[in-house]
């Protein structure tokens, strides 16, 4: 069962946000990641066939020597792996059987890998390479990113700092501006695909991941086939109004969903609320979201609310146009507010 921490009320494993209040859930089992696996290094007998799920202490293909699994989900099983010749560490997601062999996502992820080869960035985990066994295993090659995802973070603390929050939203924005100027939207961004990375100073930067349901901005016919349309790919939580009509997506798309998980950063809250995930997704084309200020009151963030209050509009046209342009601006408001409590401050100390 989960559980909301704030009510205390108790879901099945599926739920993933209080319907009472909007509070993310806690005590699921996590979903798949790069780094939560406890699972242990088991080297099997070289003797037995290499299947999606036993390819601990297995080379692939020659040339990666897999480690361990580190993640599973119910297409893909997750392994940390290293590079014989390099020692270089990878993750290598192996797509399951079903899978594999559907023409159509198969196509997809083809079309998908040769974009995501292009978006080498600090900020993003690209793909690296799709392969295929002798075998029949198809694997995709990525950066290993070893750190915390940012779902987990925000369950942990509660909530962020704003001056964290607008740290990370930087680097997000900064992952997705490559992509955008590529003309790929990510189109599923959620907590849950944002790895929170520790650089050598011990300061902390954002990484996206899981470009899976990327599609370029102009696609052409055969891959709008092949995606069908944001109603059907991608997280409802985060889905922007334009991808719950079906609509044609560009990056304000994104922008849409950054805002909404900035604004869960912030509260542990989203700006919308319903009984059941339908109410929560009609919310968004008809209401608008509750403001930060009833959802963090006391603390005179009239400047952030405004940004968020536009990063959030129902119409794409109404939004921050550009990803680094909503983070800009966040990162601004931060400061005014800082420096307007700090004003109030001095001025009820006197």
């Amino acid at each position: 069962m989960t559980r909301c921490p704030s009510c205390g009320t108790q879901y099945p494993d599926d739920a993933r946000f209080c319907t009472k209040d909007g509070t993310r859930l806690i005590g699921s089992t996590p979903p798949a990641g790069y780094q939560r696996s406890t699972a242990p290094h088991t080297r099997n007998d070289m003797a037995v066939p290499i299947t999606h799920a036993s390819l601990s202490g297995k080379t692939l293909e020659g040339r990666y020597e897999i480690v361990k699994k580190i993640g599973e989900g119910g297409m893909s099983f997750v392994y940390l792996a290293n590079d014989v010749a390099t020692r270089e560490k990878y993750a290598i997601k192996v797509l399951s059987a079903a899978l594999s062999q559907d023409v159509n996502a198969m196509a997809r992820l083809r079309r998908e890998a040769s974009l995501g080869m292009r978006l080498a960035h600090p900020n993003v985990c690209h793909i690296i390479r799709l392969g295929e066994t002798e075998d029949g295993l198809v694997y995709v090659v990525m950066p290993y990113v070893d750190g915390e995802i940012l779902a987990d973070r925000t369950n942990r603390l509660g909530r962020l700092t704003l001056q964290d929050v607008a740290g990370l939203l930087r680097d997000m924005a900064a992952g997705l501006h490559v992509a955008h100027e590529l003309k790929i939207v990510h189109r599923d961004l959620k907590p849950e695909n944002i790895m929170i990375c520790r650089r050598h100073d011990g300061t902390d930067y954002a990484v996206v991941m899981d470009f899976g349901l990327a599609k370029e901005r102009k696609a052409g016919a055969e891959l709008q086939k092949l995606t069908a349309t944001g109603i059907i790919l991608g997280t409802p939580e985060f889905m922007s109004p334009e991808q719950l009509r079906g609509r044609p997506l560009d990056p304000r798309t994104d922008v849409y969903s950054l805002a909404l998980m900035t604004y869960e950063m912030l509260t542990g809250k989203l700006p919308f609320s319903g009984r059941t995930q339908q109410e929560m997704m009609i919310a968004r084309l008809r209401s608008d979201p509750v403001p930060l200020r009833d959802a963090m009151p006391g603390l005179g963030l009239e400047a952030v609310e405004r940004v968020l209050q536009k990063a959030m509009q129902r119409d794409p046209g109404d939004r921050y146009q550009t990803a680094p342009e909503f983070a800009t601006a966040l990162a601004a408001a931060t400061k005014a507010d800082g420096e307007e409590r700090s004003r109030l401050g001095r001025f009820f100390a006197r």
